[in-house]
């Protein structure tokens, strides 16, 4: 049974999907004072922009890493993540007619970023 917990916890699929659905829930829920089908809309759009940043996030960390030294390679990586990703988020919310676009994102930024930074951290150890 451990082996198939491990392995289910190293699996993209399994991140991709806990991203969809924990993110996209949340999305409803922040939308949820609006009319139907706005709040599932925002769900769908969410989940879906977690799962595809969840499946990037990783690799772009690892390549903002390599090109940064010093301090800045503490920082900048989770900072440029952090800052596309908003874009990203701030204008598939806005084009898809999101109604509190702050409310929906907030929470997905929060953890996007905190991984970006810890995971950054931990591959940068001795580079600074």
């Amino acid at each position: 049974m451990k082996a198939w917990v491990r392995a289910l916890a190293g699996s993209s699929i399994v991140h991709v999907l806990f991203a969809f659905l924990a993110m996209g829930g949340w999305a409803v829920f922040a939308n949820r004072m609006h009319p139907m089908p706005r709040p599932v809309i925002a769900g769908l759009v969410q989940g879906i922009l977690s799962a595809c940043l969840t499946l990037f996030l990783k690799s772009v960390i690892e390549a903002l890493s390599k090109r940064f030294r010093g301090l800045a390679a503490l920082w900048a990586p989770p900072l440029i993540a952090c800052l596309g990703s908003t874009g990203i988020l701030v204008t598939i919310h806005a084009l898809s007619g999101t109604p509190e676009i702050g409310k929906t994102i907030v929470v997905p930024l929060l953890v996007s970023t905190s991984y970006a930074a810890l995971y950054n951290y931990s591959i940068s150890g001795g580079r600074r």
